[in-house]
């Protein structure tokens, strides 16, 4: 497409894609509107008039990624059995959907790159994937699946597991770790997903 024929809505999401290529290729670091704008195929100036800085551009980018994760979850919770399962399929969704885009989850967990919480709409949709883990606890509590009491120590601990598996899925270390013992990372995270199942379905007797 030249640039002769963006139309105004299109060139934003062609920024938010070559955005998500560089990331993916040469990392976060090789982001800058200068170089996004040269990957598009259209002048200097043209980002600015749809971000005003790198850090909104970013931010842009891990709204299109807690939406696409959002929505993954939410089809992973309705196919589960239980409150119990759902849980354990969304830590098996957290870090399958970080190992398939990359770029999103080096950002959806990097806040300080791009300040979601200076955006309602990104917040809006960061905050929307801790309340569907919340929900989902309050369920297991209701149906004794769960310790009951204050739900916030076990979301933060199955966010956290979450995050954490996905990140190191990213990074690097978990591939290593498998390799090392035979194993995938898809293996393992259903093991984790399974262990912690149990987990807190015997703490809750």
């Amino acid at each position: 497409m030249s640039r002769a024929t963006y139309h105004h809505g299109a060139l934003r999401e062609e920024l938010i894609t070559a955005s998500i290529a560089l990331i993916e290729s040469d990392g976060i670091g090789a982001v800058s509107l200068r170089r996004v704008a040269r990957e598009a195929g259209v002048s200097p100036g043209a980002p600015y008039h749809h971000f005003e800085d790198r850090a909104a551009l970013l931010n842009a980018v891990a709204a299109r990624g807690y939406a696409a994760l959002l929505e993954e979850a939410r089809a992973a919770h309705a196919a589960a059995g239980s409150p119990v399962e759902a849980i354990g399929a969304m830590v098996e969704t957290y870090v399958r959907f970080s190992r398939a885009h990359p770029a999103y989850a080096q950002l959806m967990y990097r806040p300080e790159l791009s300040e979601p919480a200076k955006d309602p709409a990104t917040e809006a949709l960061a905050q929307a994937a801790i309340q569907l883990l919340t929900e989902t606890v309050l369920a297991c509590q209701a149906s004794g699946g769960a310790p009951a009491g204050d739900p916030a120590p076990l979301v933060t601990m199955i966010w956290s597991i979450c995050a954490g598996l996905a990140m190191l899925s990213v990074d690097g270390p978990l591939e290593q770790m498998t390799a090392a013992r035979g194993s995938t990372i898809p293996e393992l995270t259903g093991q984790v997903s399974a262990l912690l199942q149990v987990m807190l379905v015997g703490s809750a007797a």
